[in-house]
């Protein structure tokens, strides 16, 4: 497949390279990583983007930011699951975890739209867990930092550039 394919309106190489988390974009090039660019049209919530982009809700990750002992912490899940707090709890040994206020870690990806962070904690300096219902598909599709722009690629090549902690924590 064409590492450029888009849907939706044209948009030229230096566009789709600036709606890209510039971040993510130089981490997944140096690195020789495959992926592909979708754009899709405007979509804010996981259930519009997995519509949207035409990718099956398992295999779309959403990253829902929480905080935990005080950390920012990713908790990435597939789009049609949520979250158990108290699973959370469980696995990282705290009562102290909740789900995080958009004015908490807006400010911590500048080189994205709200809540369209893409799920590499790495990059951002922060814990990342991952569903083990997510571990297990072959591909992954994911926000790119933008609300019209998703990326999908290998989840082996995700997981080792990203070492999450997999885990149960969805329903």
């Amino acid at each position: 497949m064409d590492p450029r394919q888009e849907t939706g309106r044209a948009t030229t190489k230096k566009e789709r390279s600036i709606m890209i988390a510039k971040k993510l974009k130089s981490f997944l090039d140096e690195r020789n990583i495959k992926y592909v660019t979708i754009t899709h049209s405007p979509a804010f919530t996981a259930p519009e983007v997995a519509a949207s982009a035409h990718v099956p809700g398992r295999s779309l990750a959403k990253t829902v930011m929480v905080v935990i002992d005080g950390a920012m912490a990713m908790a990435v899940l597939p789009s049609n699951h949520r979250v158990l707090l108290d699973d959370l709890r469980e696995l990282t040994g705290t009562d102290d975890v909740r789900l995080a206020r958009e004015d908490e870690f807006k400010s911590l990806f500048p080189d994205c739209d709200a809540g369209a962070m893409p799920p590499f904690g790495n990059l951002y300096d922060m814990t990342v867990y991952v569903s083990a219902d997510l571990a297990e598909e072959a591909e992954i599709a994911f926000n790119a930092g933008s609300h019209t722009e998703i990326i999908r690629m290998a989840y082996h090549d995700f997981e080792r550039l990203v070492k999450p902690r997999v885990a149960n924590f969805t329903t």
